[in-house]
């Protein structure tokens, strides 16, 4: 097993970006999360023109080597692979990943698939990903139309669904513990890591508590409530 799918197979901790400007802190921002200790960082804009793009992601790809450690991009399968990218995260109404299977050999990335119930989630299982995120868990401002999903739905998906999930939207230190104790095995931050004034620091911390907690639950001293 190579070094990159050994780290996507063990990936806890998924940071994602929300780009407004190309600038020197924003690499500098996404080496503090790799120190920190995020497994995968994704590049995400909603604003940044395609050169932009494409410049950050020939760095990023430089800084996630440097580390071991993954880089996706968020939607684009066409910039994921020009810059050489780990992995895609698709939406719902994205590529169908049959398609994006279909990529020449030697290419091949890692796929992601959002979901925002458990009857998408299920449906997007069967189309063969290689992880789907789940969410909003709570309210974010970087999904401002979707309403939570709250943390019954990760209890949902920990049954029904064998793949990899990683809980997404409004994550932070201070609710961590509850999408953990719902049955959460990977999660994605945005804000929590990427707004604060520390990065690398907010990385370690949120690090901790989801290392903390598979210890003691190894341990048998943390259990998933049912229903």
């Amino acid at each position: 097993m190579n070094w990159k799918n050994k780290v996507f197979k063990n990936f806890k901790l998924y940071a994602v970006t929300d780009l407004r400007e190309e600038a020197p802190s924003v690499l500098e921002k996404v080496e503090a999360a790799y120190r920190g200790g995020a497994d995968i960082v994704q590049l995400r804009s909603k604003t940044l023109s395609d050169a932009a793009l494409y410049r950050l992601g020939l760095q990023w790809r430089r800084i996630a080597d440097r580390y071991q450690k993954l880089f996706f991009v968020n939607d684009r399968l066409d910039l994921a692979l020009a810059v050489g990218a780990d992995g895609v995260h698709l939406g719902q109404e994205d590529l169908p990943i049959k398609g994006v299977r279909k990529i020449p050999a030697g290419r091949r990335v890692f796929i992601g698939r959002s979901t925002h119930s458990l009857e998408q989630a299920l449906a997007a299982a069967k189309e063969g990903p290689d992880y789907i995120g789940v969410g909003p868990i709570f309210e974010t401002p970087t999904k401002p139309t979707y309403q939570p999903v709250g943390t019954d739905l990760i209890r949902q998906v920990a049954r029904r669904v064998r793949i990899p999930f990683v809980c997404i939207g409004g994550i932070n230190q201070d609710n961590l513990q509850q999408v953990l104790d719902a049955g959460a095995r990977r999660v994605a931050v945005v804000r929590a890591i990427f707004e604060a004034e520390d990065v690398e620091q907010a990385t370690k911390d949120i690090k901790k508590i989801i290392d903390g907690h598979f210890v003691n639950k190894k341990r048998g001293q943390v259990f998933v409530k049912p229903d």
